[in-house]
């Protein structure tokens, strides 16, 4: 027994002096990592993806299924549904929601839309890193005195592409989804939303909860009530996307098969570029947490994998580059993508793995 003793003290004693003073544990993951073909559903790319890497889970919504998205922190922001190419504008000099008529707006529904290639586009658009809370979004914080509340004009976006799609290509937008006009108030901790249909004379409202485990409560104006999406908070880290990015000076531009990671939920990403001269498969494969660049994670813009691990126009992806991802609960992740189509060409197939260094 004592010999037991001993050894077990001399395991633990090696153990924790391999440890510098100044260096944790490294988090150890519940998952070994695997093979995922997120479902997004083929080229017309109807779904969001949203995937917990400690588990491989996946949570899958349509595209269409929500409008917009009420904050749950401490700010009263409201951002909108990127997904299907939303965007907004107030409504100068509008006091009255009723008084809104399709008319009114003729001229200013030409400018909220996204993919005009004019600079201007990005005020109608919520902010591209992900940055909600702080950052600008297209419909203002909401104010605690009403009267500074403005009436907003509402693009829904497009429906999901429904005719036959030409092999390797994919298509993020259909048929118009039309227009809104809405109001947004405080009410208590949570929020009051006004809308209805432009030449509408009396409006809808419905009052929205925070809920503190998710970032936000989603909200369908077409079919009238809340909807999920999201996972909880810090159960997802990645999401398969179609996504409004900007270029600059030109305004936004619509992607498909974009990655974001929960920077609103402590999750970082960067990406590795292996140099030519090295073997990319040998480098992914060895490269272990002394690797690790705790410097080089991004947790202020939810765009560090992006479009950056494929090329639309040759439908492959760059075998140059993967990415580490560190979660919420800081666990280290490597991951890789293999492609970007099925075995017949159809893009909105990818595929990737990942494990835990």
């Amino acid at each position: 027994m004592k010999n037991i003793f001993l050894y077990l003290s001399l395991c633990i004693f090696t153990f924790q002096s391999c440890l510098r003073d100044n260096e944790d544990p490294v988090p150890i993951a519940p998952f070994e990592g695997a093979v995922i073909s997120p479902e997004i559903g083929g080229p017309a790319v109807p779904n969001q993806v949203w995937l917990n890497l400690s588990t491989g889970e996946q949570t899958v919504n349509k595209r269409p299924s929500w409008d917009l998205a009420f904050h749950s922190g401490k700010e009263f922001k409201v951002t909108l549904n990127f997904s299907i190419q939303m965007a907004a504008g107030v409504i100068e000099g509008a006091t009255d929601i009723n008084a809104v008529t399709s008319a009114s707006v003729k001229d200013l529904q030409k400018k909220i839309k996204v993919g005009t290639f004019k600079a201007e586009n990005e005020n109608y658009v919520d902010n591209v890193e992900g940055n909600y809370a702080s950052g600008r979004t297209a419909i203002a914080e909401i104010s605690a005195d009403d009267a500074q509340n403005a009436i907003y004009l509402v693009n829904l976006g497009k429906e999901i592409y429904t005719e036959d799609i030409t092999l390797g290509q994919a298509i993020t937008g259909g048929a118009d989804r039309g227009w809104k006009k809405i109001q947004i108030t405080r009410n208590g901790n949570g929020y009051k939303l006004k809308y209805a249909d432009l030449d509408a004379t009396t409006y809808k409202e419905v009052i929205i909860n925070k809920n503190p485990a998710y970032h936000f409560t989603f909200f369908n104006m077409k079919e009238d009530k809340e909807v999920s999406v999201q996972p909880e908070k810090n159960k997802w880290d990645l999401c398969f996307t179609v996504f409004v990015n900007v270029i600059a000076g030109s305004g936004t531009y619509t992607y498909s098969d974009f990655v974001i990671h929960n920077t609103m939920g402590g999750v970082g990403a960067y990406m590795v570029e292996v140099p030519s001269s090295q073997n990319a498969a040998d480098v992914y494969k060895s490269f272990s947490t002394t690797d690790v660049d705790n410097s080089k994670f991004v947790y202020n813009d939810h765009r560090a994998i992006g479009s950056n691990w494929r090329d639309v126009l040759s439908r492959i992806v760059y075998n140059n580059v993967f990415f580490i991802i560190k979660d919420s609960n800081g666990v280290i992740y490597k991951l890789k993508f293999n492609r970007l189509t099925n075995i017949n060409g159809e893009r909105g197939y990818p595929e990737f793995e990942y494990k835990p260094l």
